[in-house]
């Protein structure tokens, strides 16, 4: 019998075992933060010792989540960090879509002057307007201490437009001249044409903003010092500036605060990733 004749592009038995046996060194590498947070957020008594790596059950308890939560209230800091993250992210969504589709797809005077405009702002670190948009929302707006207020400075991202902008110059331009002849609007054709093909930079965009505001500090905390309108990672800023020291294990109960406030991400990133898929967006097209 002749050898089996292997498929080019396909990897050998060694091969495939040692792409496994790194990725997976690299997942464990990877992972181990997450798995030390976890396990540092159980302990009634912290383990800095090698074995803490496998902690002893009995000293696994959940009394760090407990005793955080009677100092910040992580239910409402979650609430308050939903309202600001989601905020952003349906404002920078909109916004960017919108702008990114008449960059591409439209045709206006001032288009390439815009576009450029967009990537300037992208080099403006945010820190350095952090002062006088503090001064103009919170003094000439009079919304200190509010949602909105924390909102609006995030509202509109460039990077999402940019990101938008070149995920809709990769569709046929044959495909909105279809549904013009149609007599569809650009509005509809915005919506039914050109967002289900560009789905894979929805979501980057969704992720990639979410993370931001849901992390952010410090913005929210020059512009509310409210504690019940606080996001978690005010709080839990707070927390460990201040009160953290009084607790019976203050870096059990700081871990506990950073796994709450990590989860949702972690669960996001888990929903979305099954939609980053490869897309023939030319297959519309004769020809």
């Amino acid at each position: 019998m002749s050898a089996q004749r292997r498929v080019p592009g396909q990897l050998s038995r060694g091969q495939a075992i040692l792409r496994g046996v790194v990725l997976g060194l690299g997942a464990l590498v990877f992972l181990f933060p997450f798995y030390y947070m976890v396990i540092g957020s159980l302990q009634r008594f912290p383990d800095t010792s090698l074995g803490g790596i496998f902690p002893n059950p009995a000293n696994i308890t959940g009394a760090n989540y407990v005793a955080i939560n009677e100092r910040i209230n992580l239910f409402s800091g979650l609430i308050n960090s939903g309202i600001f993250a989601g905020g952003v992210v349906l404002g920078t969504v909109l916004f960017g879509m919108v702008t990114g589709y008449a960059l591409a797809v439209l045709k206006w005077r001032g288009r390439g002057a815009t576009f450029a405009l967009a990537l300037l702002v992208q080099t403006i670190p945010f820190q350095l307007l952090m002062i006088p948009l503090y001064v103009m929302i919170a003094r000439d707006y009079g919304l200190g201490d509010t949602h909105l207020g924390m909102i609006l400075p995030y509202l509109i991202n460039s990077t999402a437009v940019v990101i938008f902008r070149q995920y809709f110059l990769q569709i046929p331009k044959e495909l909105f001249d279809a549904a013009r002849i149609d007599g569809a609007s650009e509005l509809r054709v915005l919506w039914q044409v050109a967002i289900p093909l560009v789905r894979p930079a929805l979501v980057t965009v969704i992720l990639i903003t979410f993370i931001g505001p849901w992390n952010e500090f410090l913005w929210p905390f020059l512009i509310t010092k409210e504690a019940s309108l606080q996001p978690l990672a005010v709080s839990l800023a707070n927390y460990i500036s201040t009160i953290a020291a009084s607790t019976t294990n203050p870096f059990g109960a700081m871990l506990a605060g950073a796994v709450v406030l990590a989860a949702p991400v972690v669960l996001l990133f888990i929903y979305f990733q099954r939609f980053f898929v490869s897309t023939d967006i030319g297959s519309g097209v004769k020809g």
